[in-house]
């Protein structure tokens, strides 16, 4: 497998991480709001929330970012429109990367 699939496999993995951390926060937020947890308490976890999903969501622009570095560095990538079912469309652009980038503020 080349450097690139496994930099790609190792930015998923951290992202689901984070994602995953993101679910068991906002868990803990349904749990404390069923159990009438305290305003304070409820309003910190969904602050943790939030800067989770704001963190995982970085994460996949940055992700996103280096492939399509990559993909124009690479001429043989650029042009293959066969690659698998997760890789399909068109790559993205600097100006849609930019444009998901600043929807996360």
């Amino acid at each position: 497998m080349s450097t690139v699939g496994t930099q790609q496999q190792d930015a998923q993995r951290r992202i689901l991480n984070r994602l995953k951390r993101a679910r068991g926060q906002l868990n803990a937020v349904i749990d404390a709001v069923e159990a009438g947890g305290d305003c304070r308490t409820v309003v910190t976890q969904l602050a943790a929330v939030s800067s989770a999903l704001d963190r995982a969501g970085f994460a996949v622009i940055s992700s996103a970012m280096r492939d399509c570095a990559t993909d124009a560095a690479t001429p043989e990538r650029a042009g293959d429109s066969r690659r698998g079912d997760a890789e399909a469309s068109e790559p993205l652009t600097f100006d849609e990367l930019e444009k998901l980038f600043l929807s996360l503020s």
